[in-house]
Protein backbone atom coordinates (compact mmCIF):
# COMPACT_ATOMS: atom_id res chain seq x y z
CA UNK A 1 0.00 0.00 0.00
CA UNK A 2 1.34 3.56 -0.67
CA UNK A 3 2.24 6.03 1.66
CA UNK A 4 -0.51 8.35 0.22
CA UNK A 5 -3.47 6.15 1.33
CA UNK A 6 -2.14 5.66 4.77
CA UNK A 7 -4.75 7.34 7.05
CA UNK A 8 -3.81 7.91 11.06
CA UNK A 9 -6.33 6.85 13.13
CA UNK A 10 -7.50 9.37 15.78
CA UNK A 11 -5.49 8.41 18.69
CA UNK A 12 -2.52 8.26 16.12
CA UNK A 13 -2.72 11.98 14.84
CA UNK A 14 -2.86 12.91 19.12
CA UNK A 15 0.26 11.61 19.10
CA UNK A 16 1.95 12.45 16.14
CA UNK A 17 1.21 15.98 16.60
CA UNK A 18 2.58 15.85 20.31
CA UNK A 19 5.74 14.25 19.36
CA UNK A 20 7.24 17.68 17.99
CA UNK A 21 6.53 19.74 21.10
CA UNK A 22 7.47 16.39 23.16
CA UNK A 23 10.95 16.86 21.17
CA UNK A 24 11.20 20.31 21.22
CA UNK A 25 10.77 20.22 24.94
CA UNK A 26 13.60 17.58 25.76
CA UNK A 27 15.82 19.42 23.35
CA UNK A 28 15.45 22.64 25.54
CA UNK A 29 15.85 20.59 28.95
CA UNK A 30 19.03 18.96 27.65
CA UNK A 31 20.59 22.35 26.05
CA UNK A 32 19.61 24.19 29.43
CA UNK A 33 21.45 21.78 31.48
CA UNK A 34 24.59 20.81 29.91
CA UNK A 35 25.07 25.50 29.57
CA UNK A 36 24.14 24.99 33.50
CA UNK A 37 26.11 22.54 33.77
CA UNK A 38 29.07 24.58 32.40
CA UNK A 39 28.42 27.69 34.29
CA UNK A 40 25.34 27.56 36.87
CA UNK A 41 24.65 31.34 36.28
CA UNK A 42 23.74 31.16 32.46
CA UNK A 43 20.97 32.95 31.42
CA UNK A 44 20.26 32.08 28.13
CA UNK A 45 18.43 28.88 28.51
CA UNK A 46 17.20 28.48 32.32
CA UNK A 47 16.11 25.89 33.88
CA UNK A 48 12.42 24.54 33.64
CA UNK A 49 12.17 24.97 37.67
CA UNK A 50 13.26 28.52 36.72
CA UNK A 51 10.79 29.38 34.06
CA UNK A 52 7.97 27.68 36.58
CA UNK A 53 9.35 30.11 39.41
CA UNK A 54 8.75 33.02 36.68
CA UNK A 55 5.32 31.79 35.71
CA UNK A 56 4.01 32.06 39.09
CA UNK A 57 5.95 35.64 39.95
CA UNK A 58 4.26 36.86 36.90
CA UNK A 59 1.02 35.36 36.94
CA UNK A 60 0.66 34.04 40.74
CA UNK A 61 1.94 36.93 42.51
CA UNK A 62 0.87 40.55 43.08
CA UNK A 63 3.30 43.16 41.93
CA UNK A 64 5.35 44.84 44.94
CA UNK A 65 5.57 48.09 43.01
CA UNK A 66 1.55 48.45 41.60
CA UNK A 67 -0.14 45.42 43.21
CA UNK A 68 -1.01 43.92 39.81
CA UNK A 69 -0.50 40.48 38.18
CA UNK A 70 1.93 41.35 35.58
CA UNK A 71 0.92 38.57 33.17
CA UNK A 72 -2.63 39.16 33.54
CA UNK A 73 -3.08 42.88 32.95
CA UNK A 74 -0.77 42.50 30.42
CA UNK A 75 -2.62 40.12 28.24
CA UNK A 76 -5.84 42.26 28.30
CA UNK A 77 -3.67 45.41 27.70
CA UNK A 78 -2.64 43.19 24.43
CA UNK A 79 -5.93 41.10 24.02
CA UNK A 80 -7.67 44.78 24.09
CA UNK A 81 -6.04 46.67 21.48
CA UNK A 82 -5.46 43.22 19.16
CA UNK A 83 -9.35 42.45 19.25
CA UNK A 84 -10.37 46.47 18.40
CA UNK A 85 -8.07 46.80 15.36
CA UNK A 86 -9.29 43.04 13.89
CA UNK A 87 -12.85 44.23 14.77
CA UNK A 88 -12.36 47.26 12.99
CA UNK A 89 -10.17 45.40 10.40
CA UNK A 90 -12.88 42.75 9.49
CA UNK A 91 -15.54 45.62 8.90
CA UNK A 92 -13.54 47.31 6.52
CA UNK A 93 -12.57 44.22 4.89
CA UNK A 94 -15.83 43.06 4.20
CA UNK A 95 -17.48 46.68 3.45
CA UNK A 96 -14.67 47.51 0.53
CA UNK A 97 -13.99 43.52 -0.42
CA UNK A 98 -17.36 42.84 -1.62
CA UNK A 99 -17.58 46.71 -3.14
CA UNK A 100 -14.54 45.44 -4.90
CA UNK A 101 -15.51 42.34 -6.00
CA UNK A 102 -19.33 42.93 -7.04
CA UNK A 103 -19.31 46.40 -8.71
CA UNK A 104 -16.58 46.60 -12.06
CA UNK A 105 -16.17 50.45 -11.48
CA UNK A 106 -15.01 49.95 -7.88
CA UNK A 107 -12.78 47.62 -8.76
CA UNK A 108 -10.92 49.86 -11.33
CA UNK A 109 -11.10 52.12 -8.62
CA UNK A 110 -9.88 50.52 -5.49
CA UNK A 111 -8.75 47.00 -6.40
CA UNK A 112 -5.15 48.92 -7.49
CA UNK A 113 -5.12 51.24 -4.51
CA UNK A 114 -5.53 48.49 -1.87
CA UNK A 115 -3.05 45.90 -4.00
CA UNK A 116 -0.25 49.00 -3.34
CA UNK A 117 -1.07 49.59 -0.16
CA UNK A 118 -0.99 45.73 1.02
CA UNK A 119 2.79 46.14 -0.52
CA UNK A 120 3.64 48.74 1.99
CA UNK A 121 5.59 47.53 5.02
CA UNK A 122 3.56 48.15 7.95
CA UNK A 123 6.47 48.11 10.37
CA UNK A 124 7.90 50.79 8.18
CA UNK A 125 4.83 53.30 8.67
CA UNK A 126 5.25 52.87 12.26
CA UNK A 127 7.05 56.11 13.44
CA UNK A 128 5.24 58.20 10.70
CA UNK A 129 1.82 56.76 12.74
CA UNK A 130 3.92 57.66 16.27
CA UNK A 131 4.41 61.44 14.96
CA UNK A 132 0.71 62.14 13.57
CA UNK A 133 -1.16 60.25 15.65
CA UNK A 134 1.26 59.82 19.18
CA UNK A 135 1.90 57.17 21.23
CA UNK A 136 -1.50 56.69 22.71
CA UNK A 137 -3.89 53.25 21.69
CA UNK A 138 -5.04 55.10 18.12
CA UNK A 139 -1.62 54.53 16.40
CA UNK A 140 -1.15 50.80 17.82
CA UNK A 141 -4.61 49.67 16.48
CA UNK A 142 -4.01 52.13 13.22
CA UNK A 143 -1.01 50.10 12.72
CA UNK A 144 -2.67 46.91 12.77
CA UNK A 145 -5.17 47.46 10.64
CA UNK A 146 -3.23 49.08 8.06
CA UNK A 147 -1.32 45.98 8.14
CA UNK A 148 -4.02 43.49 7.76
CA UNK A 149 -7.44 44.91 6.16
CA UNK A 150 -5.65 45.66 2.94
CA UNK A 151 -4.65 41.88 2.19
CA UNK A 152 -8.21 40.83 3.98
CA UNK A 153 -10.36 43.36 1.65
CA UNK A 154 -8.02 41.66 -1.37
CA UNK A 155 -8.83 38.21 -0.23
CA UNK A 156 -12.57 38.49 0.21
CA UNK A 157 -13.05 40.72 -3.70
CA UNK A 158 -11.39 37.75 -5.15
CA UNK A 159 -13.77 35.41 -3.31
CA UNK A 160 -16.79 36.93 -4.29
CA UNK A 161 -15.86 37.61 -8.11
CA UNK A 162 -15.23 33.67 -7.81
CA UNK A 163 -19.16 33.13 -7.13
CA UNK A 164 -21.24 31.78 -10.43
CA UNK A 165 -22.15 34.19 -12.31
CA UNK A 166 -25.61 32.25 -12.82
CA UNK A 167 -26.61 33.22 -9.39
CA UNK A 168 -26.26 37.02 -9.66
CA UNK A 169 -28.24 36.66 -13.53
CA UNK A 170 -30.87 34.63 -11.76
CA UNK A 171 -30.99 37.19 -8.74
CA UNK A 172 -31.87 39.55 -11.58
CA UNK A 173 -34.32 37.67 -13.12
CA UNK A 174 -36.44 37.37 -9.91
CA UNK A 175 -36.14 41.55 -9.52
CA UNK A 176 -33.10 41.62 -7.10
CA UNK A 177 -31.55 44.83 -6.97
CA UNK A 178 -27.82 45.57 -6.23
CA UNK A 179 -28.48 45.74 -2.54
CA UNK A 180 -30.46 42.82 -2.85
CA UNK A 181 -27.78 40.70 -4.20
CA UNK A 182 -25.26 42.19 -1.99
CA UNK A 183 -27.05 40.54 1.07
CA UNK A 184 -28.73 37.84 0.20
CA UNK A 185 -26.34 36.11 -2.77
CA UNK A 186 -23.18 37.55 -1.98
CA UNK A 187 -23.07 37.83 1.81
CA UNK A 188 -23.63 34.55 3.21
CA UNK A 189 -21.36 33.33 0.79
CA UNK A 190 -18.23 35.35 1.64
CA UNK A 191 -19.01 35.38 5.45
CA UNK A 192 -17.20 31.84 5.56
CA UNK A 193 -14.58 32.85 4.11
CA UNK A 194 -14.23 36.69 6.24
CA UNK A 195 -13.62 34.25 9.29
CA UNK A 196 -10.88 31.93 7.10
CA UNK A 197 -8.96 35.23 6.33
CA UNK A 198 -9.31 36.93 9.77
CA UNK A 199 -7.21 33.42 11.03
CA UNK A 200 -4.85 33.64 8.78
CA UNK A 201 -3.83 37.29 9.68
CA UNK A 202 -3.67 36.41 13.31
CA UNK A 203 -0.11 35.72 13.12
CA UNK A 204 0.65 38.90 11.07
CA UNK A 205 -1.84 41.19 13.61
CA UNK A 206 0.41 39.79 16.62
CA UNK A 207 3.32 40.75 15.02
CA UNK A 208 2.53 44.14 14.33
CA UNK A 209 1.45 44.59 18.25
CA UNK A 210 4.11 43.25 19.30
CA UNK A 211 6.14 46.18 17.59
CA UNK A 212 4.11 48.43 18.69
CA UNK A 213 4.16 47.55 22.00
CA UNK A 214 7.75 47.16 22.71
CA UNK A 215 8.41 50.83 21.09
CA UNK A 216 5.78 52.96 22.91
CA UNK A 217 3.72 51.28 25.50
CA UNK A 218 3.04 51.03 29.78
CA UNK A 219 1.44 47.47 29.66
CA UNK A 220 1.07 44.66 27.07
CA UNK A 221 2.74 41.27 26.50
CA UNK A 222 5.00 42.83 24.14
CA UNK A 223 5.92 45.69 26.17
CA UNK A 224 6.95 43.24 28.94
CA UNK A 225 9.26 41.15 26.45
CA UNK A 226 11.17 44.33 25.52
CA UNK A 227 11.36 45.66 29.16
CA UNK A 228 13.26 42.40 30.84
CA UNK A 229 15.19 41.71 27.99
CA UNK A 230 18.17 44.32 29.17
CA UNK A 231 18.09 41.78 31.84
CA UNK A 232 18.54 38.67 30.03
CA UNK A 233 15.82 37.66 31.91
CA UNK A 234 14.66 34.73 29.66
CA UNK A 235 13.08 33.04 32.09
CA UNK A 236 10.19 35.70 31.51
CA UNK A 237 10.37 35.98 27.77
CA UNK A 238 10.46 32.69 27.31
CA UNK A 239 6.54 31.74 29.11
CA UNK A 240 5.49 35.46 27.65
CA UNK A 241 6.37 34.11 23.95
CA UNK A 242 4.99 30.80 24.59
CA UNK A 243 1.71 32.45 26.28
CA UNK A 244 1.36 34.38 23.23
CA UNK A 245 1.63 31.66 21.33
CA UNK A 246 -1.13 29.91 22.94
CA UNK A 247 -3.70 32.66 22.98
CA UNK A 248 -2.87 32.79 19.37
CA UNK A 249 -3.57 29.38 18.63
CA UNK A 250 -6.86 29.16 21.05
CA UNK A 251 -8.10 32.54 19.08
CA UNK A 252 -7.42 30.72 15.93
CA UNK A 253 -9.38 27.57 17.16
CA UNK A 254 -12.26 29.38 18.52
CA UNK A 255 -12.75 30.99 14.99
CA UNK A 256 -12.69 27.93 13.16
CA UNK A 257 -15.65 26.74 15.26
CA UNK A 258 -17.64 29.90 15.19
CA UNK A 259 -17.43 29.26 11.41
CA UNK A 260 -18.43 25.88 11.29
CA UNK A 261 -20.99 26.24 13.91
CA UNK A 262 -22.60 29.40 11.82
CA UNK A 263 -21.37 27.90 8.54
CA UNK A 264 -21.82 24.37 8.41
CA UNK A 265 -22.00 24.09 4.72
CA UNK A 266 -18.49 25.61 4.79
CA UNK A 267 -16.80 22.27 6.44
CA UNK A 268 -18.32 20.08 3.56
CA UNK A 269 -15.54 17.96 1.94
CA UNK A 270 -12.79 19.23 3.75
CA UNK A 271 -10.66 16.70 4.96
CA UNK A 272 -11.43 15.60 8.74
Amino acid sequence: MRLINLKPSRTNQLILALLPFAALLLAYALGSAARLADNPSDKLLPALTSLADAVNRMAFAPDPRTGEYLLWSDTWASLGRLFSALGISTLIALVFGMIVGMFPYARALLAPFFAAVSMVPPLALLPILFIVMGLGETSKITLIVIGVAPIMIRDLALKVMELPREQTVKAETLGGNSWQIAIRVVLPQVLPRLITCLRLQLGPAWLFLIAAEAISADSGLGYRIFLVRRYLSMDVIFPYVIWITLLAVLTNVLLDLLRIRVFPWSDLGKAS
